[in-house]
């Protein structure tokens, strides 16, 4: 789940940079200066924005999904609890060697 918020996050963040890169060409000549006056206010932003994508792309993992998880594993547990699974557990079968 991680993994695939990490994933969405990273793509999203390359998409903006070169979208970004298209767009902020005029600059090019001035990116020294720009780069040392405005350094922190520039990662503080960067490191935010990625803050906030990955926990929108992990709501949107865990909400899409994992939809009705927790029906399904009651489901599951209830099945096992009540022995009416269709293929015992391999520490219920005796004498398989």
């Amino acid at each position: 789940m991680i993994a695939n918020a990490l994933i969405i996050t990273i793509a999203l963040l390359l998409a903006l940079v070169f979208w970004l890169m298209g767009e902020l060409k005029f600059f090019a000549p001035y990116k020294l200066v720009l780069w040392r006056e405005y350094a922190t206010p520039i990662l503080t932003y960067v490191a935010l924005l990625s803050v906030n994508v990955f926990a929108t792309a992990f709501v949107f993992v865990c909400k899409f999904f994992l939809k009705d998880t927790g029906r399904k594993l009651s489901h599951l547990d209830k099945q096992l609890h009540t022995g009416g699974s269709e293929v015992p557990a391999p520490w219920f079968e005796e004498g398989s060697d």
